[in-house]
């Protein structure tokens, strides 16, 4: 760790930390259909319009069911609006190099990877994506799916601060105004930045050169990358426009880019919390979750740091310099906190993006990439999701600490029952279901591929990254898995539907009890929610619900590998 290393992260928190209010306010007005965004006088007739076109009162607002239907049915016209662009790419327009159609298995999939806001890339976009389907299949699929999200959360926030009521708003709604007050417009500024910063945004074919060393021929991407990098960050969508992701020099050409590329996946999640807190009506409740986040996101950065700043013990052996630290798999043009930033953000934001190969990062480095998802991407987490499950947690908290000391749990004036309580579990244990047994039947049947006495434990942590990052809809890979198969392309699958659309019914569910309830003045058995105590309560929570459901499985990945490092060190 480097006086620069410690300037830049100090630079991003405290950047992050004096974003995090305006932003939270303005996506308070985005929310509140009578909200001033001082961008009505562009875009209101635009909404308008929408809403006439597709027939949307937006007076209206819906029940939960009412809310869940309309977020399933919306996701459901985009799997099938996605899947059918990316089978008729080879005769619709802005394909220059002439890609085929991809084919039904891996189109499905792919489309249900992108409407779950997971973006799981098992193809390789340069030879499998035209510039059409990158754009209206891939674009507008990363721009409703962190929409949708930001309106579950929405819908929670609302059921928590409204008494008595049945209604939790109107998916449409939401669903507009957070795509065409908050996405759109924040996408347009960075992609402008970015292409400042020289990501390319055009429709050339791609440009064909020979190589000094060899002389064979290279291909050179081009594309509208500029315009999909943007949303894919700041939609904490993940999926990049080369296989490269965020480590190929045209979506992330310089240390500027690298820097502002992290704190776009951060961004929104942040100022969630800040949202969070004024629509609750207690503030000071919205920035204590910002703390909780931001203290388990830096124990995981300077974790990854230390482990990865160290180097590879076994390179000691043959008197090779270990002061640079491990700088496999990572991109040359970045010093190695740009990536072990990056790295800390992608997995606790649930973004996906990379900019280098987790596969390889030391096994201790591995395990914090692993538990940034495992606990249930709360910590800051994705749009929406991030919140919604760090809320479910509080009140998980809340229940077992109100158990502790018998009295009734309270949260933020709602009494907490046993129906809240089943629908604030259902996230977590969707979530270590969705990953352990498919990893589980990957490793101990054929149709894994693998047979797994016969490689290293290596081999485990990618199955089991595979599915952590499906199931919590992050999209990252470990590398080295073929997962264009029929088994993976089914579980993986499967596990992020699960990781969506479940975890996003408990949620309303949730949401439609607790608006039915009457809001009671804070009291003496009221538990706070906010201070040290709180903190540490919800640290303690998420260890012992969201870790610790997944060491025996760590143990048999990351750390049986980090042992047998050490033996081979030491022998």
């Amino acid at each position: 760790m480097t006086h620069s290393a410690y300037l830049q992260i100090i630079l991003f928190v405290l950047l992050l930390a004096i974003l995090t209010k305006p932003l939270g306010v303005y996506l308070y007005n985005v929310l509140d259909p009578k909200g001033r965004t001082g961008l009505e006088f562009a875009l209101k007739p635009l909404e308008r319009f929408t809403y006439r076109f597709c027939g949307i009162d937006a007076e209206h607002e819906q029940t939960w069911k009412q809310y869940l239907f309309s977020l399933l049915l919306f996701s459901l016209i985009g799997v099938l609006f996605t899947s059918a662009i990316l089978l008729l790419q080879h005769i619709l327009p802005l394909n220059p190099e002439g890609i085929p159609s991809v084919a039904s298995g891996l189109n499905w999939s792919t489309a249900i990877s992108y409407v779950t806001n997971t973006d799981w890339q098992s193809y390789t976009a340069e030879t499998t994506i035209s510039y059409f389907s990158q754009m209206f299949a891939f674009t507008v699929q990363n721009f409703t799916s962190a929409a949708a999200g930001l309106g579950v959360a929405a819908a929670l926030a609302r059921g928590i601060s409204r008494s008595s009521g049945t209604t939790l708003g109107n998916f449409w709604v939401d669903l507009t105004r957070l795509t065409y007050y908050l996405l759109i417009p924040l996408a347009l500024v960075f992609a402008v930045v970015l292409v400042s910063e020289g990501v390319p945004q055009n429709f050339n074919k791609y440009v064909k050169a020979q190589t000094l060393e060899s002389g064979a021929e290279q291909v050179i991407v081009q594309g509208p990358i500029a315009s999909q990098e943007a949303i894919k960050l700041l939609g904490t969508n993940g999926g990049g426009f080369t296989k490269a992701n965020s480590a190929h020099p045209y979506e992330n050409p310089t240390p500027l880019s690298n820097w502002l590329q992290t704190l776009a996946m951060i961004l929104i999640p942040a100022a969630q919390t800040y949202y969070y807190g004024r629509s609750v009506q207690n503030q000071k409740h919205g920035w204590y979750l910002f703390g909780t986040m931001m203290v388990l996101f830096l124990v995981g950065l300077f974790a990854i740091t230390y482990f990865e700043s160290k180097g590879n013990p076994l390179f000691g052996k043959f008197h090779i310099d270990l002061t640079q630290g491990n700088f496999e798999g990572k991109e040359q043009r970045f010093d190695l906190i740009d990536t072990t930033l990056f790295s800390a953000t992608t997995t606790a934001a649930s973004c996906g993006a990379t900019n280098g190969s987790f596969s390889s990062f030391m096994p201790m480095s591995s395990l914090i990439l692993l538990e940034n998802m495992q606990v249930g991407e709360m910590i800051f987490g994705a749009a929406g999701s991030g919140l919604y499950n760090m809320v479910t947690t509080v009140i998980i908290g809340i229940f077992v600490a109100g158990l502790i000391v018998g009295k009734t749990p309270e949260y933020l004036g709602k009494k907490i029952e046993s129906f809240e309580i089943k629908m604030a579990i259902a996230p977590l244990l969707i979530i270590v279901f969705s990953i352990l047994i498919p990893t589980a039947a990957s490793c101990l049947t054929v149709w894994g591929g693998i047979e797994l006495g016969k490689n290293k434990p290596h081999i485990f942590s990618e199955i089991l990254f595979a599915f952590s990052s499906s199931a919590t809809n992050n999209g990252s890979s470990f590398a080295s898995l073929d997962s264009n198969t029929p088994w993976y392309k089914i579980t993986l699958s499967g596990a992020m539907l699960a990781g969506r659309f479940l975890i996003a019914s408990a949620i309303l569910a949730l949401s439609g009890s607790l608006v039915a309830k009457k809001k009671h003045p804070p009291s003496e058995a009221t538990f706070p929610v906010s201070g040290a105590t709180f903190v540490l309560l919800i640290i303690g929570t998420i260890f012992l619900f969201g870790a610790l459901s997944f060491f025996p499985s760590l143990c048999f990945g990351p750390i049986n590998e980090y042992f047998r490092l050490l033996y081979e060190v030491l022998s």
